[in-house]
């Protein structure tokens, strides 16, 4: 039976060696991992984890070895034994069933279960509805920045994930409620280039 959901770990980006490995952009919070996980599967890796979810041929493949490297990650599978073979797995993700992932304290929580949901502001005494979060970057700064599409296409919000802002997220109502600061919405909306 096929898993309902997956994480992904990590997206294949090129071969690296001659001996099958392949290099991988990291994807998650706990690139350690890998040392207790043998089984993980390859998607072919929409544009996003929703892409995948609908992944019809999930390819079960066992993880020999591993190792970090230069902020990526090198993996070795069984039966990938030459550069050809580890040339055919570019852009494929690497992912595991969404009921294996690791448990999380309950401050934390997984950038694909926020991808989705509405981010609603609570500020006022309405609350009003900023966009939907598409996508989060951690790369800013200290902070993470969700990307929040607004009411058209072209209207990007980015908006700092700060924990002195957040007030609920309800990953079942897709829901994420921020007391944001008079403005703020105004102050990051991207114009379209």
């Amino acid at each position: 039976m096929a898993p309902t959901g997956w994480v992904w770990l990590a997206r294949i980006k090129r071969s690296q060696g001659r001996k099958g490995e392949v290099f991988a952009e990291v994807l998650t919070d706990f690139p350690e991992k890998f040392t207790e996980r043998r089984r993980l599967w390859l998607l072919s890796g929409g544009a996003s984890a929703q892409d995948a979810a609908a992944d019809a041929n999930p390819r079960e493949v066992e993880l020999l070895h591993h190792w970090l490297h230069k902020g990526g990650v090198v993996l070795h599978f069984v039966g990938v034994d030459s550069i050809s073979a580890a040339e055919e797995l570019a852009g494929l993700v690497v992912a595991i069933p969404l009921d294996e992932r690791a448990a999380l304290s309950a401050d934390e929580m997984y950038i694909g279960d926020l991808i989705g949901c509405v981010l609603v502001d609570v500020a006022r005494i309405e609350p009003v509805t900023v966009g939907e979060i598409e996508d989060v970057d951690r790369s800013a700064g200290p902070v993470p920045i969700l990307v929040v599409r607004g009411k058209s296409s072209s209207d990007e919000i980015l908006i700092p994930y700060a924990k002195d802002y957040l007030r609920c997220v309800d990953v079942e109502a897709k829901r994420v409620e921020m007391a944001l600061p008079e403005g703020l919405v105004e102050l990051n909306r991207q114009e379209p280039s």
